[in-house]
């Protein structure tokens, strides 16, 4: 791996990063309050439970945040769709 290759690969990240965080928002957080609702995910999966929300509801907060997104979509409870 070349020094330039090392240097670029985590800015290429954080550019990458924040795109693909503002296309699930678009697709997903309806409100843009940067959290996922139960009603704003059964709305793109009509088979998710509450039962299966309060799982994914690690804080118990009544909401989704990024890391219990990204928690939930590693353990696959919530698999993401590419588009």
């Amino acid at each position: 791996m070349t020094s330039k290759f090392k240097i670029l690969t985590p800015v290429l990240v954080l550019i990458a990063a924040p795109a693909f965080a503002q296309e699930m928002d678009a697709a997903i957080d309806v409100n843009g309050d940067g959290m996922y609702s139960f009603p704003e995910l059964q709305a793109v999966d009509g088979e998710l439970t509450e039962d299966a929300f309060t799982v994914m509801d690690v804080n118990g907060d009544g909401l989704l945040d990024g890391d219990e997104v990204a928690a939930a979509t590693d353990a696959g409870l919530m698999p993401m769709s590419d588009g």
